[in-house]
């Protein structure tokens, strides 16, 4: 079992900072004011050829009734539960703090090992400086900056010698720990599918994946933009094993000024681009609207698996036999001509069909994954082509001689043919919609190119 090291302390110390320079990765957003990091971040260090799990917290504020500073609490309160070491950073900028002697009281009834780190120690009068903070009864104490780095190595040296890692390789992560880059922790035939879950603010997506794992993974309040970090989360239950990612919402670029919300969106936007299946979150009392297409719009560019849940159905008033129905008609009039992808009507609230939506995500992960041998495809979609030909141009007439499916990353099939030039978008979407009848690719972008023989 990898061993777990969680970095604690009150808010704006520079926790974060450390904990990116740690993973060597900018995994968690910083800037220079309070509050930045709400969840739980989790990453893997590496040093001397060991690896450890870190654990990336928010700030602590003992006794505030924010609703914010509370849920941030329970947060710090699981990762030093986790964790087999705690690191307790403090500023020397500001010296000892009521906060400071607050959680050092706090630390002590864990009962759990604590380094006390003293950040932003840059010149020698500040190493004196962090003299003041052996008063805590804290030992030992490390001085570092963790903007520049210096200090990290003894720190680092400190930690493997006091958890005694095994030179053994380190096992498999528990459930329980969440890792935000799945290809270093996980083997590769233990990879799992990523599902990136997106929305406006506000939307259900950190309740959603709070519903599915049974308990509260992610600070979740009814003020929009609570989320602001990409929350990578391990769900296996029912027999169905996924990589969860909760994004911040996103919100037209007009309505965007603070440079947290702008970091925040380009994470969601990078969580799309690089996950397998966009769950596409959308607020039934609202509606589809422009935002929610926009964001099909780039999951659909990007050749990702889609599914679309409708959150807050128990809200919805006066709905009818066929009020669903004619949502689903609406809504796929303006994705198309994409319109083969699963649509869910939930209550995350409620817990109403959300485990049906895992379910949808699967098949769509596993339709992705879909291939059709050359003659088997060959012997389906010649006599289609034989029946239907490409409508001629200029009185030219296309033939088409054979088509293939090419390996890549989405479902790519290539035909060859002698005028590719002449194919019209209508024949591709005809040819498209018939290989859809054929195989069960509900969920999954399909591209097709022509390519002269």
């Amino acid at each position: 079992m990898s061993k777990i090291v969680a970095i604690v302390g009150r808010p704006n110390v520079g926790k974060s900072t450390l904990f990116n320079r740690l993973v060597g990765a900018r995994k968690a957003i910083v800037d220079d004011v309070s509050g930045v990091t709400r969840d739980r971040h989790y990453g893997k260090a590496d040093w001397r050829n060991r690896e450890f799990v870190i654990i990336d917290t928010g700030g602590y504020v003992p006794h505030s009734s924010d609703v914010f500073e509370s849920a941030i609490r329970d947060q710090v309160d699981i990762a030093i539960e986790e964790a087999d070491l705690l690191i307790f950073m403090v500023d020397v900028s500001t010296g000892i703090t009521d906060l400071d002697q607050a959680f050092t009281a706090i630390l002590r009834k864990s009962k759990k090992p604590v380094v006390c780190v003293v950040n932003k120690v840059d010149n020698t009068s500040q190493i004196i400086d962090a003299t003041e903070f052996y008063s805590l009864g804290l030992d030992p104490l490390f001085n570092l900056s963790s903007i520049s780095g210096s200090g990290t190595g003894e720190l680092l040296d400190f930690i493997y010698d006091k958890l005694e890692l095994e030179k053994e390789e380190p096992a498999i992560p528990t459930e329980e720990i969440d890792e935000t880059d799945p290809d270093s922790v996980f083997p590769k035939e233990l990879k799992l599918p990523r599902v990136a879950i997106v929305g406006r603010p506000n939307v259900g997506k950190s309740s959603l994946v709070n519903a599915l794992l049974g308990y509260d993974r992610n600070i979740v309040t009814p003020m929009a933009g609570t989320t602001r970090d990409t929350i990578h989360t391990r769900y296996n239950s029912f027999g169905k094993e996924l990589l969860l990612v909760d994004t911040a919402g996103i919100r037209k670029k007009s309505k965007v000024h603070e440079n947290i919300e702008f970091y925040s969106v380009l994470r969601a936007i990078r969580a799309i681009e690089e996950c397998d299946v966009c769950v596409i979150m959308v607020d039934a009392t609202l509606g589809f609207e422009a935002q929610d297409m926009n964001l099909f719009s780039l999951a659909l560019r990007n050749n990702k698996g889609i599914v679309l849940l409708i959150n807050k159905w128990d809200l919805v008033e006066n709905k009818e036999t066929n009020t669903i129905k004619q949502i689903e008609e609406s809504i796929r009039h303006k994705t198309a001509p994409f319109v083969d992808f699963p649509i869910h009507f939930i209550s995350v609230l409620n817990k109403q069909r959300i485990f049906k939506a895992v379910e949808s995500i699967e098949d769509v992960f596993e339709n992705m994954k879909r291939t059709v041998s050359t003659s088997k495809f060959n012997e389906f979609i010649l006599p289609v082509i034989e029946q239907t030909p490409p409508p001629s141009q200029k009185g030219k007439y296309v033939r088409i001689k054979y088509a293939t499916q090419l390996k890549a990353n989405s479902v790519v099939f290539a035909f060859f043919c002698n005028l590719p030039q002449y194919i019209q978008e209508s024949y591709k979407r005809f040819l498209e919609n018939k290989i859809r009848q054929e195989y069960n690719y509900q969920g999954v972008p399909i591209k097709l190119f022509f390519r002269k023989k």
